[in-house]
């Protein structure tokens, strides 16, 4: 017997399938299974299933006082089964946030920041002594399940004179750790996005890729994308959006999509003031914006399921299979007008909404908010 049975789930673009789910596994994708579940949940015509969405820059270490939430706020309450903080802390308080981690419905994972606090304060990487080598390479040794990788901001404010330095560092310590996924933030120069990304390789994310800032990927003088931004994505630069307060422009995003450069993945840079306050509020409407730039849905889906989940080697995330976890997310569209703002605060209208509805991790059923 199986533990629960979701029958009538349709993948959007797909024929309904029943999907059977045992010890937190899917077990069985049929057609149509005949036995039956301890729990059974039949979903109507209307919703969609997807694997579980993720969420891969978050900040939800709610002990910090910066940037900090809580994961389920962010994570099933909104459709989200897993969350990545990105870097919000250091190998000196990641086993304090692991902790309170656990305690979560939320599957959440962490990027460890290089600096050994994380963000205690604005500028983490202007002090190379924070940066201590052998504490990252013994808090990797310690918590491997939890640590899906490494997160080095490399923004004016964050390094302080540093320049380049600190992602030199963070490549070298990436090099001794058999290429752990990096994460890199970009901001005001400097150092200058070229200087960032010709330190950047295959597979290294680059995050908040549309901010609309002038050291971001948009020649202002041309409105063209810039020449070694094309490079870096020929070289395997994965494109992350990061959301943020200040780190994502409709026009940015819409100039690059008519340049035929599209993100890898969807993210939020999620905390609890531009949740509460805006402008991201939640990952759904993240996926609305990029609607409205010119993504196809299905597309969009990917962005927040399996790429994130191949970015950061979540094996058994991201895919509605037999032998991977049992998290989906279970959606309808709401075709609604709604106004929709990015970090500048230029506006645009969708006329779709996408509506999570609940969520299962693990084969346990939680409603979203809405």
């Amino acid at each position: 017997m199986f533990d629960l049975i979701i029958r009538n789930g349709k993948e959007l673009g797909k024929e309904p399938v029943d999907i059977g789910v045992k010890n937190g596994k899917i077990a069985l994708i049929s057609k149509y299974i005949e036995e039956s579940g301890k729990q059974e949940l039949v979903l109507t015509d209307e919703q969609y299933l997807s694997a579980g969405w993720i969420d891969d820059h978050v900040h939800c270490f709610e002990e910090m006082t910066l940037y900090y939430d809580y994961p389920d706020e962010i994570g099933v309450d909104k459709g989200v089964t897993t969350v990545i903080d990105a870097g919000t802390t250091g190998a000196e308080n990641i086993h304090t946030f692991y902790e309170h981690a656990k305690q979560a419905k939320t599957n959440v994972f962490a990027l460890l920041n290089i600096s050994k606090w994380g963000i205690v304060e604005q500028d983490e990487l202007a002090d190379l002594s924070k940066i201590q080598t052998d504490l990252v390479h013994q808090k990797l040794t310690e918590l491997p399940d939890f640590i899906v990788g490494l997160k080095a901001r490399m923004s004016k404010t964050v390094v302080g004179e540093n320049g380049i330095t600190p992602l030199k560092l963070a490549k070298e310590i990436q090099k001794q750790n058999a290429g752990l996924p990096l994460m890199v933030h970009i901001g005001s120069a400097p150092p200058r996005l070229d200087e960032i990304l010709a330190h950047m390789g295959k597979n290294d994310v680059m995050t908040h890729c549309f901010n609309g800032k002038p050291n971001g990927i948009i020649d202002p003088a041309t409105n063209e994308i810039k020449s070694f931004v094309k490079k870096a994505i020929a070289d395997g630069v994965v494109f992350d959006i990061g959301h943020g307060t200040d780190s994502f422009n409709f026009d940015v995003a819409e100039t690059a999509l008519h340049a035929g450069i599209k993100a890898d993945s969807i993210s939020t840079d999620i905390y609890i003031r531009n949740r509460k306050n805006g402008p991201v509020y939640d990952l759904a409407t993240t996926m609305e914006k990029l609607y409205v730039v010119g993504y196809s849905w299905q597309e969009i889906l990917e962005k927040v399921t399996s790429e994130p989940a191949r970015q950061f080697n979540l094996g058994t995330k991201g895919n509605i299979k037999e032998g991977f976890d049992a998290d989906f997310t279970i959606y309808n569209f709401l075709d609604q007008e709604k106004q929709l703002t990015d970090s500048n605060g230029n506006t645009r209208t969708t006329t779709q909404q996408i509506i999570p509805v609940s969520v299962i991790i693990g084969g346990v059923s939680y409603d979203c908010e809405s």
